[in-house]
């Protein structure tokens, strides 16, 4: 911020961030705003400004989407259930980041219409394995697997990966097998063991793609 918190213009504000996020761009941050994550302030005019508070958020927003991998309709959440005055990134807590809610059914229609994904697509994800019910926890995965089309990959290519994510649930669950007692406290633990397993893989990766 400027001197005396005066607000900050979006170009400002790109330019503030740009050492750690060198690709945000003034579409992004407009983006960001017309889904609901970030609220600056506007003038008569319509120009936005962007308090301390405003650009702490979009930091953290920025932070869940690329060290998480966060839809955005989970930021969102996260988001609304915390104070105001907590957007400052934090690492999250591995065994709450994984933690789910009460999964919500839904319709063909609705489940690609969010997702921006074919009816044809969510047939083969169903086909393929990679989703097993028609609900919200589903459109996580199709809202990534849409992405991932924009790259030329498709279903088909994500067989592995969800091999790769039974694999690890059967880990889990074989290292919490001697230890079962306490349900809450397994809770935990699965959450635990669940997220390292993730930031391993997503380490293995980074450290493999050429610089």
């Amino acid at each position: 911020m400027t001197d005396g918190g005066t607000p900050l213009t979006m170009g400002a504000v790109v330019d503030l961030l740009a050492e750690e996020f060198p690709d945000l761009t003034a579409s992004k941050i407009r983006y960001l705003e017309a889904e609901g994550v970030i609220h600056p302030h506007r003038t008569p005019r319509g120009s936005r400004r962007f308090t301390d508070d405003d650009v702490r958020r979009l930091r953290h927003v920025l932070r869940l989407q690329r060290d998480e991998y966060l839809p955005l309709r989970v930021i969102r959440e996260n988001l609304a259930a915390m104070p105001s005055d907590a957007a400052e990134a934090a690492p999250s807590v591995p065994s709450q980041r994984l933690r789910r809610g009460r999964p919500r059914t839904m319709t063909v229609a609705e489940l690609c219409e969010r997702a921006g994904i074919s009816r044809a697509t969510l047939e083969e994800l169903e086909r393929y394995g990679l989703i097993a019910n028609r609900d919200s926890q589903a459109l996580d995965i199709c809202v990534l697997v849409g992405r991932l089309a924009e790259f030329g990959i498709e279903p088909r290519h994500l067989r592995a990966s969800r091999v790769a994510a039974d694999r690890e649930i059967g880990l889990v669950e074989q290292a919490l097998a001697p230890r079962r007692g306490d349900a809450i406290r397994d809770a935990d633990d699965r959450g635990q063991l669940l997220a390292l397993l993730i930031d391993l893989h997503i380490a293995l990766v980074r450290a493999g793609v050429p610089g």
